[in-house]
């Protein structure tokens, strides 16, 4: 009877420690699943905040666009006051998503922006990453990160809107991507490549479009290199028929793709310049109608 009793009590032991090994096993589990829904609840603070930095920067870029190409000096020769350089025009994206960082609970210093497309002419894209020190579910410390991208449009014309082109050597109707007018055609053909883009995780931007000869002229002026930037009355860009398309990292994509779509490159050291040569000539008679 001694030995059953001394068995019992040790069963019973080891049941006592089965039920506390489980109960502490649960507990754990529950800690863990705090920390994961805190993990998540941070994760989706962060992405928030990063998406609203990089909006907030290329909202600025948006803004300043039409200053950063604006000629660099008047007709008269003296600096042109509206004209804002590069290097400013990157400083104020720069601190307009930094502000926004502020704004939103997130230490600037945990805050990394790039440009991706910042040795190009004219910068339009934004990156953010954020890595934060967050508080999730019952005060637990968690890090969490996130990146977010977007892009600057130029103009404000919007996407379906239409005009005449007047000015340059194409007389026609315009069809505006991304605040940019090209021929009806154009805008056919620039739209399935596009959507095409897109289906392989690319997304094109028009940077610019339909340009009338005193457009062309004010941006010569400013950068009268001719292997860049065509005289006025000489560039393909008065055809409506010319895109320059962005981000750069679309440049392979678009080098691979492109003439399925009726466009080509027009030129090898320019990888964002596209023309369309499946419609009429360019600047052609049958093309001003």
């Amino acid at each position: 009877m001694r030995a059953r009793g001394v068995w019992e009590r040790g069963e019973s032991g080891q049941a006592l420690i089965l039920a506390l090994g489980g109960a502490l096993a649960l507990i754990a589990a529950a800690l863990a699943l705090v920390a994961i829904a805190g993990a998540v609840t941070g994760k989706g603070r962060a992405q928030r905040a990063a998406d609203l930095v990089a909006i907030s920067a290329v909202r600025s870029m948006r803004d300043d666009l039409d200053r950063l190409l604006a000629p660099l000096r008047l007709a008269d020769g003296d600096p042109n006051p509206a004209h804002l350089a590069k290097a400013t025009y990157l400083a104020r994206a720069r601190a307009a998503a930094l502000e926004a960082a502020r704004a939103n609970g997130v230490d600037p210093q945990r805050v990394l922006l790039r440009f991706p497309d910042g040795d190009s002419f004219a910068p339009v894209r934004a990156k953010a990453t954020i890595v934060a020190g967050l508080r999730g579910g019952h005060g637990q410390r968690v890090e969490a990160s996130a990146v977010a991208e977007a892009a600057a449009p130029y103009g404000a014309v919007a996407g379906g809107e239409t005009g005449m082109a007047t000015g340059g050597g194409y007389s026609g109707p315009l069809i505006y991507r991304d605040g940019e007018g090209m021929r009806p055609d154009v805008a056919a053909a620039y739209d399935k490549m596009a959507a095409a883009a897109r289906g392989d995780g690319i997304v094109l931007i028009v940077v610019s479009g339909f340009r009338s000869d005193a457009e062309q002229a004010e941006l010569f002026a400013a950068h009268p290199d001719p292997t860049w930037v065509a005289p006025p009355g000489h560039s393909l860009h008065r055809c409506a028929t010319e895109l320059d398309i962005g981000p750069s990292s679309a440049y392979s994509w678009l080098a691979s793709n492109a003439a399925r779509f009726g466009f080509v490159q027009r030129y090898s050291w320019e990888a964002w310049h596209y023309g369309y040569d499946a419609g009429p000539a360019p600047c052609s008679p049958q093309a001003k109608r």
